[in-house]
């Protein structure tokens, strides 16, 4: 069993910074990708996979975070960060970190931490 553990949120005026932190602990086999996620309150609104890191670095992004958000991770420390500038109230979400190797993500068994939140206002 995996243990993500998200740290770092809190509440920014728009245009403001945060930086959020995930460890990984438990029984960790390879941590083949990393990331964030996010989910809005409200019915309908789906928890969305805004940012992700492979072990050897390569980063993908959802389009709306593009050139504000970046995401990287620290192999030797099972970490991984989402450095979030420019914030916008709309990033108001809560932000979930996730984790696995190739084969829990492809048998849907990759692994979440609890979330933290994150709120964008003046």
């Amino acid at each position: 069993q995996v243990q993500l553990v998200e740290s770092g949120g809190g509440l920014v005026q728009p245009g403001g910074t945060l930086r959020l932190s995930c460890v990984a602990s438990g029984s960790i086999v390879s941590l083949d990708l990393m990331g964030w996620a996010r989910q809005v309150p409200g019915p309908g609104k789906r928890r969305e996979l805004i940012a992700q890191i492979s072990k050897n670095g390569r980063t993908t992004y959802v389009d709306s975070v593009k050139g504000r958000f970046t995401v990287s991770r620290d192999n030797d420390k099972n970490t991984v960060y989402l450095q979030m500038n420019s914030l916008k109230p709309e990033d108001t979400a809560v932000y979930y970190c996730n984790a696995g190797d190739y084969r829990d993500f492809a048998n849907g068994l990759d692994h979440w931490g609890k979330g933290t939140q994150v709120t964008v206002s003046s």
